[in-house]
């Protein structure tokens, strides 16, 4: 049964679930690549019991400036050594780089809760949700230079039809563009209101509310990197776990869901199976240990987030020759 946080920043989704699935053990290494909250860290905190290390990511400097705060004694990400907990402020897809700093070669574990965190949503300012109005902006990380502004007010009518088309899987994603580059010849979209006025219109009215998700959605992915940055942690991932180790994916779209199905079967986000001469499949995971777990009909009902997530996890095969 999952444990819900009693912190209003975050809600952990299927915390129990994914850190048992993580098999967490006293002087183990582990990485939260996505410590939002702290939910899942500091469960994995808890059964480390002070032994062993947890490495914390995050770009946001929201959610860094928070761990430190409930972690006091937490080393800092210019520090070499630390205590068990250290927080560092970077995205996920820096993780090899991270990992070699700090001198670490491999790892037994590594979480992954992909998607906005619950707090990103419920900070108007941000611009991540259309049921509010405020600046058009959806950057993870506010030091980045790309803004969603940016993309709606500069991006081609093709580079925008391709965005929600392949981001957003919309169907009319060539109408909503040229809506776009008609609005924004008038005067610059620049909020989220502005933003929803011109798409609803665009939108089929029964599914209106899940489309213009969709269109939140797709531009920030394209905003944050989002797709590139969890390839590249995949392969990090794959290259620092020991083996027997485990990776703990929770997806909440179906294209985040597909590059990770297809990476712990295959070994690359297309899914291509390799093999050898003998028909030996080369995959870096074993899958067959556990099936995709969804969030009870609880946690659906206390925790609206969870209500899309899928739990995936592979466990990290025995290194072959190439």
């Amino acid at each position: 049964m999952t444990h819900y946080s009693p912190t209003p920043y975050h809600v952990p989704v299927l915390l129990s679930e994914s850190i048992d699935a993580l098999d967490v053990h006293q002087g183990g290494i582990y990485v939260d690549v996505t410590y939002g909250g702290g939910g899942h860290s500091d469960e994995v905190l808890r059964r480390l019991q002070g032994s062993g290390r947890l490495f914390a990511f995050d770009q946001d400097a929201d959610a860094i400036a928070r761990g430190l705060q409930r972690h006091p004694q937490a080393a800092a990400d210019e520090a070499r050594q630390g205590e068990v907990l250290t927080l560092v402020r970077a995205n996920f897809r820096h993780l090899w780089q991270w990992m070699r700093y700090y001198g670490i070669e491999s790892v037994d574990g590594i979480l992954a809760d992909l998607g906005v965190s619950s707090h990103h949503f419920d900070t108007a300012e941000r611009g991540f949700s259309f049921r509010s109005d405020a600046p058009l902006d959806m950057r993870m990380n506010q030091q980045s230079a790309l803004t969603a502004a940016d993309v709606v007010n500069t991006y081609s009518e093709h580079q925008l039809t391709t965005l929600f088309r392949l981001y957003g899987e919309l169907r009319n994603a060539h109408r909503l563009a040229s809506a776009l580059v008609r609005e924004r010849s008038k005067a610059p979209i620049a909020t989220t209101r502005q933003l929803a006025e011109v798409a609803e219109q665009q939108l089929r009215a029964e599914r209106q509310k899940k489309e213009m998700a969709k269109v939140f959605q797709a531009l920030r992915i394209e905003v944050n990197g989002e797709m590139e940055a969890l390839t590249t942690m995949l392969a990090a991932a794959a290259r620092l776990l020991r083996p027997g180790g485990r990776l703990v994916v929770i997806t909440y779209h179906s294209l985040e869901d597909r590059l990770v199905k297809n990476f712990l079967r295959a070994g690359n986000v297309e899914g291509n199976v390799e093999t050898d001469f003998y028909g030996h499949r080369h995959a870096p995971f074993d899958t067959q240990r556990g099936k995709v777990v969804t969030p009870s009909d609880d946690e659906q009902q206390h925790n609206s987030r969870s209500r899309s997530a899928k739990l995936r996890v592979g466990v990290k095969n025995e290194d072959r020759a190439s």
